[in-house]
């Protein structure tokens, strides 16, 4: 009775041994196509730079040249572009489903919140319902106005003004709940693209310099090679040499090759909302998705395609530094449900009626109390020390 064999796992250690095991022209191939997952070794470098055709040369025999540092050092350059940039889409996808997942999270969270709120202050549940449900068509900037007039006409109580409030905040995450889920759905597919996306024959060509026939024929060889050696190691049982190797193994090496770890970039900040500070704080509203919705998309699309106005077009402009300070304030905010209660009755808080020419300080007679500090200043500006005697200090 004969024991069948059971497959060996597909792992990322076994793709690598396979590539490992090709011909040097065969993991070159392999691994320009899986650029944003393998490294090419300087051996392969020095390899690629030795295997290009000379330009001076079109036909007969190949003419013996020398490398040059100019020519490794040009050659390791484009490598590193084309790497950067493969990594770079693939850890900015990454970043962009989690970002999105987390806001998802808050605005769901903070929408019971404020419903249950609601039923504290004896809302009741079919008026919390209907709320839920107009949420969509609601336009909160009239409601707000008025709202806004009524509380500095004293026409209603500050309770009732938070519970107004209330209403309007939860209908305003609920569309921030819709508008991140359909966003994540449209980010995961772009995240599968991106992992799926292999680098193509010009960017190949343009890295190892050799022309399209070239690569075509080896591209054809050494992928049916690895196919084969791949499935004879799964096996264990090889293949004859004229079998033809099977096609799903390329998307199965694809995949497990995108689940493997994300190499983190070192980003650094890009001028992205003027000043640094103006974006921490700007980041420190949108993580409690109490951005204005009005300004939430263009928002998003500045940390999603940079500072710049090229960049959409220019790759080099696209830094990562908004995402990353986001995920890494998105880690360090509290979800937990007395936190977000805490936030929305602070962000629904009724403002104060206090006059606006009142100024803090003045005594009950309307004179203004000055500091020390400031008689100083005043004696020196007219040229005098503290005790009123004139000085050439100034």
């Amino acid at each position: 009775m004969t024991q069948s064999v059971m497959p060996a796992p597909l792992t990322v250690g076994l793709i690598e041994d396979v590539i490992a095991s090709l011909p040097i022209q065969g993991r070159i191939t392999l691994k320009l196509l899986l650029i944003q997952h393998l490294d090419i070794t300087h051996e392969e470098i020095l390899y690629m730079v030795a295997d290009r055709p000379d330009p001076r040369c079109v036909s007969g025999k190949k003419p013996i040249t020398t490398m040059t540092q100019e020519s490794i050092a040009a050659m390791t350059s484009r490598r590193n572009e084309y790497r950067r940039r493969a990594r770079l889409r693939r850890e900015r996808t990454w970043l962009q489903c989690v970002a999105l997942k987390k806001l998802l999270e808050t605005a769901d969270a903070m929408a019971g919140c404020a419903a249950s709120l609601l039923a504290a202050r004896g809302i009741s549940a079919d008026t919390i319902h209907n709320l839920k449900s107009q949420a969509r068509t609601a336009v909160p900037r009239p409601a707000l106005r008025t709202l806004e007039e009524r509380w500095e006409k004293d026409e209603i109580s500050a309770e009732d003004y938070q519970n107004y409030r209330l209403a309007i905040e939860m209908q305003t995450l609920l569309r921030f709940a819709e508008r991140f889920r359909k966003r994540l759905a449209l980010a995961e597919r772009e995240r599968q693209t991106s992992n799926q996306t292999i680098l193509q024959d010009h960017e190949i060509g343009h890295i190892w310099g050799i022309p399209a026939s070239t690569l075509a024929a080896r591209k054809v060889k050494f992928l049916s090679q690895y196919l084969l050696a791949l499935q004879a190691k799964l096996s264990e049982v090889p293949l004859p040499p004229n079998g033809l190797p099977p096609l799903t193994l390329w998307n199965d090496t694809m995949a497990v090759l995108s689940a493997s770890p994300i190499e983190r970039s070192i980003a650094t900040y890009d001028g992205l909302e003027q000043t640094e500070s103006a974006l921490i704080e700007k980041l420190a509203a949108y993580v409690a998705v109490g951005i204005p919705e009005e300004s939430e998309v263009k928002f998003w699309n500045s940390l999603v395609y940079g500072a710049s106005s090229n960049a959409m077009h220019s790759e080099s402009t696209r830094t990562l530094f908004g995402l990353q300070r986001l995920v890494s304030m998105q880690n360090d905010f509290d979800r937990t449900p007395e936190a977000l209660e805490q936030e929305l009755l602070k962000r629904t808080a009724p403002i104060s009626k206090d006059p606006p020419g009142a100024i803090p300080g003045q005594s009950e007679t309307g004179r203004v109390e000055i500091t020390e500090l400031q008689k100083q200043i005043l004696h020196n500006f007219i040229g005098e020390d503290v005790s009123g005697r004139a000085s050439d200090k100034w």
